[in-house]
């Protein structure tokens, strides 16, 4: 147990999606995991552990922002003994071409956070992916013909900013949508010498002003939740081996 998950040693799978909304946890585990059992719910931060295609395989919300993604990560990583974290989540599309609904698979993560401070490096980190993942994710959706992309995003400390031209000025370096969690994710793995991906769906184009209502958000996103199911599964094969 930690001060913010009440599961104990084994309750939790060896990989783990995770949402930063509890509720899309809630129906990822309703809708697609047999046996389902809930492991945390310890400041509604919802967990359940259950069973894909005979895979066990577990969901957790990581709430809004780094430093929450950085909590929970962290201790599923040293506290539970997870080897991969797998985040679905939502994202503002902003390079051209990228539209509502699609899939983005972040290769990379920019951030204006000063997250890595912590780890006292003698210059810049660049967060990135488990090739292993992504490259079974974007198999996935190559399978699927489902629309996706796969470059850099941005993960922002900020929603409402003082400043209005941010995101033209991360357009311009060809990064293709804006969220809030992927760097401290892939931080955090990459210290725990683990595994992280990120897959995201855009559900708003800032610079357009469209955008996808909550509920769609978190009921009918269901590609990427497939896409990171189907990564999982083989992720749950090559830690049982």
């Amino acid at each position: 147990m930690t001060p913010h998950n009440e599961a104990k040693k084994g309750d939790i799978a060896k990989v783990v999606l995770m949402p930063g909304d509890p509720l899309r946890a809630k129906f990822i585990a309703e809708a697609f995991l047999e046996n389902a059992v809930c492991f945390n719910t310890v400041r509604g931060m919802l967990g359940y552990t259950g069973l894909y295609n005979g895979k066990r395989i577990s969901v957790m919300g990581s709430g809004m922002g780094m430093p929450s993604m950085g909590i929970y990560s962290y201790e599923l990583y040293h506290c539970y003994d997870v080897e991969a974290i797998i985040r679905i989540g939502t994202a503002g599309g902003i390079a051209d071409g990228v539209e509502l609904r699609d899939l983005v698979l972040a290769m990379g993560a920019c951030t204006d956070s000063n997250f890595a401070h912590q780890y006292r490096l003698p210059g810049t980190f660049a967060p990135t992916a488990s090739f292993e993942l992504l490259e079974k994710a974007v198999q996935t959706a190559r399978e699927k013909n489902l629309r996706y992309r796969v470059g850099n995003v941005v993960t922002s400390d900020i929603f409402y900013g003082d400043c209005e031209n941010e995101t033209a000025e991360w357009k311009k370096m060809g990064v293709l949508a804006v969220e809030m969690e992927t760097a401290a994710l892939y931080m955090t793995a990459a210290r725990a010498g683990k595994q992280a991906l990120s897959i995201t769906t855009v559900s708003d184009l800032p610079l357009k002003g469209e955008s996808t209502s909550s509920e769609e958000r978190q009921k009918t996103f269901t590609q990427m939740m497939e896409v990171a199911l189907a990564v999982a599964s083989e992720a749950v094969d090559g830690h049982d081996k």
